[in-house]
């Protein structure tokens, strides 16, 4: 079971900090998540001075869904505050920042995996990963632009994986990628089971046993989490359990937080 002692601090949105960056650079389209198209590089109209959103406390029922289960891991305040020195910095920082982003999303999985106790063996080469990974960050606006991240993504998704089998010891499932949209797992035991990049749109796990489950990369948009326990569950990010729908029975990792739409069943 992990337990937190790496500091992620710096890999959590500051909205205080950053210049609206997801709210400009990023493109929308009219969906069930967004209520109108926006392009990449456009600012959103709810989008008020000093880079705040106007909406942001109504953003569902406004019909911005996608704007709640969304998270930058800190690459907004890393990009507009050390990246660009604190200075707007137009499209190009636009085309940083998602760059940026990933790079987050690796360091708080990397940071994630040196809190499996379980995962011992590898630690040394997750250190390695992720100081390798703190130098891609901070390198310049136009070097980060240019990076080819495939090579690095796949050596960390490797190393990662090693980490998950070790800490899942041979147990549980294997559903790697598997399709399970709208699958009726009603209490299933899924108990050390791997869901990494499973589907699980719309799919019912309520009362569902994760504890131990690996569900890096699984989408869980509509996944109803309903009473089911996801204790010691890891790799399972902030986002993803902000697109899921649960309530007060849905027992969580420490290292996420309960949806304030899931008090009012949304």
């Amino acid at each position: 079971m992990p337990t937190q002692t790496t500091d992620r601090s710096a890999l959590q949105g500051d909205c205080g900090r950053c210049f609206g960056l997801c709210c400009v650079a990023l493109p929308f389209a009219r969906s069930a998540d967004f209520a109108l198209d926006k392009p990449g590089g456009t600012p959103c109209p709810n989008l008020g001075e000093g880079y705040r959103c106007g909406i942001h406390a109504r953003l569902r029922e406004s019909g911005f869904v996608g704007c709640t289960v969304y998270d930058c891991f800190g690459a907004g305040q890393r990009v507009s505050q050390e990246t660009f020195g604190g200075k707007a910095g137009g499209r190009l920082m636009f085309d940083v920042f998602p760059v940026v982003r990933r790079l987050h999303e690796l360091l708080w999985y990397l940071s994630e995996a040196l809190d499996l106790p379980a995962a011992r063996p590898v630690h040394g080469e997750l250190r390695r990963a992720r100081e390798r990974t703190e130098e891609l960050v901070r390198l310049g606006a136009e070097e980060l632009v240019a990076l080819d991240l495939s090579g690095h993504h796949d050596d960390v998704s490797a190393l990662l994986l090693r980490a998950s089998e070790l800490v899942r010891g041979g147990r549980g499932k294997d559903r790697r990628g598997a399709d399970l949209m709208g699958a009726r797992l009603r209490g299933a035991d899924l108990r050390g089971a791997s869901l990494r990049g499973a589907l699980l749109i719309a799919a019912d796990l309520s009362g569902a046993d994760l504890r131990g489950a690996d569900l890096i990369g699984a989408d869980l948009r509509d996944t109803d989490l309903t009473d089911a326990d996801l204790t010691g569950a890891f790799f399972l990010t902030q986002p993803q359990v902000n697109a899921a729908r649960g309530n007060g029975g849905t027992r969580l990792p420490g290292s996420v937080g309960r949806p304030v739409h899931w008090a009012a069943g949304g």
